[in-house]
């Protein structure tokens, strides 16, 4: 579910868990009102690894949702995420960006490129 965005995952977790906004800024001693403009991606994700481990607790995410989350919040902040941000990785992004500039992907599309990714790593 990647096409959501980082306040919507987190709200959605923090709703699902029926976690007030109040309650949760509590828990991860934050401002409410700092953090709902997080939710409503008025501010950037934090990028400091203390709050955002205090949040996967907080929520009670597993090892997949706290990889999404910090994917999530990579991207909102403009950047590739930190495990793939090795010299050889980067170097390939640009090709990578061109042949993907100007087309039009639908998210079929985008499911055939996962488990083609997929099979190549796996397949090493």
């Amino acid at each position: 579910m990647m096409s959501m965005k980082f306040g919507d995952y987190i709200k959605d977790r923090r709703i699902e868990r029926g976690i007030t906004l109040r309650n949760f800024c509590k828990d991860i001693q934050m401002d409410p009102s700092n953090w709902s403009k997080i939710e409503r991606g008025v501010l950037a994700p934090p990028s400091d690894p203390v709050l955002v481990e205090s949040l996967a607790l907080a929520l009670e995410l597993n090892d997949e949702q706290r990889q999404e989350m910090a994917d999530l919040a990579d991207l909102a902040r403009g950047q590739i995420p930190a495990d793939l941000r090795d010299d050889e990785t980067l170097a390939k992004m640009p090709a990578f960006f061109r042949t993907m500039r100007g087309q039009e992907f639908t998210e079929g599309d985008f499911q055939k490129l996962r488990k083609g990714v997929r099979k190549l790593h796996t397949a090493v």
